[in-house]
């Protein structure tokens, strides 16, 4: 693959990288707002806010393995603990500076926002940690069993099991730290996991299209074909 190639490929790579991040630490920040979704009047939805851009996340992980390989989605997934890491240090920065008089936000409406934000980051990365990881593992077991055939099968089969394991983690841990009522667990994990995996099935056909886009740009050769672009660095 020419210079200017690998230059196209790095840059698309910083792009997905940058939008898988900004989906983690946004749904961290805004997961305290809550709203109904009734699509078409079957099935009426409690979720947070929060849930909008983290299944972006399962996404971006399995394009990235498909079209760069393990080793370049976990470097991504690792970014992504960092990251939020990182964005948790802020908020508590701008929690303790003092608001001035004439600030539109009070510190009190500041707490009330941000303060549950800790616990949020931590539950999300204790069960991002698990779960992201076991997407890319899984995905990758299935990739390699059907030989890079089928790529509906482990993009669907990675991300059901991975949801489940992320959604279940996540509530068990914000409930058990008071944030969320226990008596709500059952009703927003079966809204959590069943948002996830319509969005999952929603993302096939999105997958599909970077997918064969990236491979034909690219001209890689083959359906389990990847990008090796740590050896041209």
């Amino acid at each position: 693959m020419d210079r200017s190639k690998i230059k196209q490929a790095e840059t698309l790579y910083l792009i997905l990288a940058g939008l898988f991040i900004t989906s983690l630490v946004t749904s961290n920040l805004i997961f305290q707002k809550f709203f109904t979704w009734n699509p078409f009047g079957l099935y009426e939805f409690q979720l947070s806010v929060g849930i909008i851009a983290y299944p972006i996340t399962f996404l971006i992980t399995d394009v990235v393995s498909e079209i760069y390989g393990r080793k370049r989605a976990n470097k991504i997934v690792i970014a992504g603990i960092f990251a939020s890491m990182f964005a948790l240090l802020i908020v508590i920065v701008s929690t303790e500076a003092p608001a001035t008089t004439w600030s539109p936000i009070s510190d009190e409406v500041f707490r009330k926002v941000f303060g549950f934000t800790f616990v949020a980051v931590g539950a999300s990365l204790a069960a991002y940690l698990l779960a992201q990881f076991l997407d890319v593992q899984v995905f990758h077991f299935w990739k390699k069993v059907t030989k890079g055939k089928h790529l509906w099968l482990r993009n669907n089969f990675s991300t059901f099991g991975s949801q489940l394991v992320d959604t279940a983690s996540v509530l068990l841990l914000l409930c058990f730290f008071g944030v969320i009522e226990w008596e709500l667990f059952g009703i927003l994990l079966l809204n959590g996991y069943l948002f996830k995996v319509l969005f999952a099935l929603f993302d096939t056909p999105i997958i599909y299209a970077l997918v064969y886009f990236s491979r034909k740009h690219f001209k890689l050769k083959g359906q389990g074909a990847e990008l090796v672009l740590d050896q041209h660095s």
